[in-house]
């Protein structure tokens, strides 16, 4: 038999017909068995879960059938409490999958603490730029007799002397002892 022959024959189109039914029921076979193993159009709401500590953004994960997948934690932020969510990926109220991963980032315990530059018997001018581009806070500035005027003599945190080198937190709040320009009176 010659394949022109084969090709036109009723075996061939009888075989094509069943092979293409095949393949049409495979498929529709495939996808109702995608639609129920993936939950199409089924979707879970974010809960908001921002400034929630991680228990109670637990517990709500799990109500939801959500995973909870913690990042790296961020700066410091004062307007949220200590170890609770400033962030979260994807945002509230988006429509995901169960069992999605929740990416949060929490609030450390505090400011992260930094070296103390050095600054001494450099003037106020000089002084004050470096701390303030490190995080510090100025308070008070006390002066002293010393012909240096305006001149950093030592650095007070709540009291107590630094060093150049001593770590504090992050918008500490540093009082200056300046030269008031006035030579030292001896007796």
């Amino acid at each position: 038999m010659s394949i022109i022959k084969f090709l036109t024959s009723k075996v061939f189109f009888k075989q094509l017909a069943l092979a293409v039914v095949a393949v049409v029921i495979f498929c529709f076979l495939l996808l109702k068995w995608l639609d129920i193993t993936t939950n199409n159009g089924e979707f879970v709401t974010v809960p908001d879960l921002k400034g929630k500590s991680l228990e109670t953004v637990e517990i709500e994960l799990e109500d939801n059938d959500l995973v909870m997948q913690i990042q790296d934690s961020a700066n410091f932020n004062p307007n949220y409490p200590k170890f609770s969510v400033i962030e979260q990926d994807p945002i509230a109220g988006a429509q995901v999958k169960e069992n999605r991963k929740i990416y949060l980032t929490l609030n450390p315990s505090g400011y992260r603490k930094v070296a103390m530059p050095e600054i001494m018997r450099r003037t106020y001018r000089q002084a004050k730029p470096t701390l303030e581009a490190l995080g510090f806070t100025l308070g008070e500035k006390t002066y002293i007799d010393n012909i240096g005027k305006d001149v950093v003599l030592g650095i007070k945190h709540k009291g107590k002397n630094i060093k150049v080198g001593d770590k504090l937190p992050l918008r500490s709040k540093i009082d200056l002892v300046l030269g008031n320009g006035k030579r030292a009176s001896s007796n």
